[in-house]
C-alpha cells in the first residue's frame, strides 16, 4: 500500500516559489518596532479629540495623523496575517496576528470621535475651511461621504463603544477561520490510481474536477460528512455572526442588515434585489445548463458532484506554473503595454506565493499594504482552473497597483462593490484570446465549458449565495432561529430552484453552507455576482473599441475610492445600478450554450 502523499512544510518551500513577504518587513523585529510605534501614537489621538472644528489647521493636522496611523495599522495587519497564512498551524504567527487584529480595534476606536465631530461642525463652517486650506481640498468627497452617511453616526462616546466592541463582534469570523483553516481534517480517499491522498481545502475542487466519478464522490462525501458531524456548532457559530451585525444594524438606526452593508459605499438595496430578480428571470438558463451537463456526461443521475468535471471527454491539460504565467501574459496583451509591463514586474519579483504546504491558508487572494507592491496567495495545482485563477488575482493585484500609484492613501482602497471587476474581466479577456487560438472543436468546447462554469460558479452560484445571506440575515432581523436544521432546509431548497430537476440534489450538500468563509463578512458575496457582469460588460468594449476602451478602463482601476464605486463604473461605461448589464450577461451565457450544443450534440 502506498504511502500517503505528504504536504511540505512552510520551511520546505523553495524561496522562489514564496511572495517576498520580506519587502513589507525584513524581520519580525521590525514588524514589532512598527508595531510598538503605532502604540505609542495611538494616545496622541486624544490631543484631536474636541478640537476639529477648531481652525482648518487643525483639521488637516487631525487627518495627517489618522493617515499615519492608518498606513502603520495597515502595514502592521497585513504582515501578521499573511505570515500566519502561510503557515496557520504556526503559533508565532497565530499570535502575531491576533495582536494585529487587537490593534486594529485599538486604532479605530482612538479616533472614533472625529466623525461624529465632524459632523458636529456646521456646513458652512467646515466650507470656510475647505477654502481657507488648500490641503483640504483632497478631502472633499471624504467629508461629503461622512455628511451622506450622518443620520448613522453616533455620539463620539458611542462611537468609541462601538469601535471597542469591534475586536468581540470579530469573534465569530475569528473562530470559524481558525476551525475551517487550522482545526478542520479530512478523510483520506484512493485517488484515481489507488494511491491514498489526504482531501485538503487546496485539493478538493481539484477533486470534484476528477474524470472518476468514484473519486468526486468520495471526495464530496468526505468534505461534506465531515462539516456534517459538526453542523451544530457550525450553525452558532453562523448564527452568531448573523447575531452581531444586526447589533450593529440596530445601534446605527438601519433598516436592515443588507441596508447597512450596502449604504457604506451608497449602493441602493435595489442592486441587490434586481440581481437576485434577473437571475431568477433567468432560471431557465441554468436548469438548460444542468440539462446539457447531465448529456454530455451520459449519466442516468446527475449528482452535486458532478458539476465540477469538465464535460468535454479526452482533453487532458496539465498546466505547469512557468506556462500558466504565458497564457496570461498573451491573453491580456489586449490591455496594453504599459499593463504588461506591471504583470511582468508581479510575476518576475515574487509578489506571488505559488503552491499549496501544509496548514497554508485555502483558496486564493491578492492583499498588500499601502506603500508596497501587491501579495497574490495562490495554492496552484496546474489546471486549467488555476491558470485563470493566476489571471483572477493579477487583476486584484494590478487594480490594486493603479489605485495606490494614483490615489493618496485616503482613496486608495477601491471598495469590495469594483473589487471583482478587475479580475473577472482578466478571465474574460483571456479565455476569448483561448478560444479564438484555437479552430480543434474539442479544445473549443473545452474552453466553452470552462466559461460555461464560470456563469454558473459565479453569476448564478454567487447569486444563490447572496439569497441565501438574504433570507437568513431576514430571518434573525424576524426572531427566528438559525438552527443547523433550518439553515440545512433553506440551503436544500436553494439547490433545487437553482439547478432545477435534472439533477439529484444530494443531502449532503445541504450543510455546503458552513463551507462558504464568505458568510462571515455579510452580504460581501453579491458582489462577485454584478463584478462579473460589469466585467463581461468592460471586457467586450476593450476588445471591440481597443485604445479608447482601454484608457477608460485604466482610468477606473486609477480611480480606487474618489468616487462611489456605482458612479466610477458609469464613467467606464457601465450602469450597475440597472438589470441591464446582468441581462446582457446573461444573454452571453445562452450564446455560449446555443455554442456548446451546436459543436457537441
Amino acid at each position: 500500500m502506498s504511502e500517503v502523499e505528504r504536504l511540505p512544510k512552510r520551511n520546505e518551500v523553495e524561496k522562489q516559489f514564496t511572495w517576498a513577504i520580506e519587502d513589507l518587513y525584513a524581520t519580525d523585529e521590525l514588524w514589532e518596532k512598527e508595531y510598538n510605534e503605532l502604540k505609542e501614537l495611538l494616545p496622541k489621538a486624544a490631543v484631536y479629540r474636541g478640537r476639529l472644528a477648531e481652525s482648518a489647521k487643525t483639521l488637516l493636522d487631525f487627518f495627517k495623523f489618522e493617515e499615519q496611523l492608518g498606513i502603520l495599522m495597515e502595514r502592521v495587519y497585513v504582515y501578521a496575517n499573511q505570515k500566519y497564512h502561510e503557515d496557520t498551524g504556526n503559533p508565532v504567527y497565530q499570535d502575531l496576528a491576533d495582536k494585529a487584529g487587537v490593534i486594529v480595534v485599538q486604532t479605530e476606536s482612538a479616533t472614533s470621535f472625529s466623525t461624529p465631530e465632524i459632523l458636529s461642525i456646521p456646513e458652512e463652517t467646515l466650507e470656510r475651511f475647505r477654502s481657507e486650506e488648500e490641503g483640504l481640498k483632497v478631502y472633499d468627497f471624504y467629508l461629503s461621504n461622512i455628511l451622506r452617511r450622518k443620520p448613522h453616526i453616533l455620539s463620539a462616546q458611542m462611537e468609541e463603544l462601538l469601535a471597542d466592541a469591534g475586536e468581540m463582534a470579530s469573534s465569530p469570523d475569528n473562530i470559524y477561520s481558525k476551525f475551517n483553516n487550522a482545526d478542520i481534517k479530512f478523510p483520506e480517499i484512493k485517488d484515481e490510481k489507488g494511491n491514498k491522498i489526504r482531501i485538503t481545502h487546496g485539493r478538493f475542487i481539484q477533486l470534484l474536477e476528477s474524470s472518476d466519478r468514484r473519486v468526486r464522490e468520495d471526495a464530496f462525501k468526505g468534505v461534506y460528512e465531515t462539516y456534517g458531524s459538526l453542523k451544530n456548532t457550525l450553525a452558532a457559530t453562523f448564527s452568531s455572526n448573523v447575531k452581531q451585525e444586526l447589533f450593529f444594524t440596530k445601534a446605527r438606526n438601519y433598516g436592515s442588515n443588507l441596508e447597512k452593508a450596502l449604504n457604506d459605499v451608497n449602493v441602493p438595496v435595489e442592486v441587490y434585489t434586481n440581481l437576485i430578480d434577473a437571475v431568477h428571470d433567468n432560471m431557465g438558463l441554468m436548469h438548460r445548463y444542468v440539462r446539457l451537463r447531465k448529456k454530455l456526461l451520459g449519466v442516468d443521475e446527475l449528482h452535486m458532484y458532478d458539476l465540477y468535471t469538465p464535460i468535454v471527454k479526452d482533453v487532458k491539460i496539465d498546466i505547469p506554473y512557468e506556462e500558466a504565467k504565458k497564457m496570461v501574459a498573451e491573453g491580456l496583451k489586449p490591455l496594453g503595454d504599459e499593463y504588461q509591463e506591471i504583470l511582468d514586474e508581479g510575476f518576475n519579483n515574487r509578489w506571488i506565493d505559488i503552491y499549496e504546504n501544509e496548514n497554508k491558508r485555502s483558496g486564493a487572494y491578492s492583499w498588500g499594504a499601502y506603500g508596497t507592491h501587491p501579495y497574490v496567495l495562490l495554492n496552484y495545482n496546474s489546471t486549467l482552473d488555476n491558470v485563470f485563477t493566476l489571471a483572477h488575482e493579477m487583476g486584484h493585484a494590478i487594480h490594486s497597483y493603479y489605485s495606490d500609484k494614483v490615489q493618496p492613501y485616503v482613496y486608495a482602497g477601491y471598495k469590495t462593490f469594483v473589487a471583482e471587476v478587475a479580475s473577472t474581466c482578466n478571465e474574460a479577456i483571456l479565455i476569448d484570446h483561448l478560444l479564438k487560438k484555437t479552430d480543434d472543436k474539442i479544445q473549443k468546447a473545452y474552453l466553452i465549458n470552462h466559461f460555461l462554469d464560470n456563469f454558473k460558479g459565479t453569476l448564478y452560484r454567487q447569486t444563490m449565495f447572496a439569497e441565501f445571506e438574504m433570507i437568513t440575515h431576514r430571518m434573525i432581523q424576524d426572531g427566528q432561529s438559525l438552527t443547523a436544521e433550518a439553515l440545512c432546509k433553506i440551503y436544500h431548497d436553494l439547490n433545487v430552484l437553482y439547478y432545477g430537476n435534472d439533477i439529484v440534489i444530494d443531502p449532503e450538500i445541504d450543510i455546503e453552507w458552513a463551507r462558504i468563509p464568505h458568510f462571515y463578512t455579510a452580504f460581501y458575496v453579491y458582489q462577485y455576482a454584478t463584478g462579473y457582469s460589469a466585467a463581461i460588460a468592460l471586457s467586450r468594449r476593450i476588445l471591440k473599441e481597443g485604445k479608447p476602451a482601454v484608457d477608460d478602463y485604466i482610468r477606473f482601476l486609477s480611480g480606487g475610492y474618489s468616487n462611489y464605486p456605482i458612479e466610477l463604473l458609469k464613467e467606464a461605461g457601465v450602469d450597475m445600478s440597472t438589470k441591464e448589464p446582468v441581462n446582457q450577461t446573461l444573454k452571453l451565457f445562452e450564446e455560449l450554450l446555443d455554442q456548446m450544443e451546436e459543436l457537441m450534440l
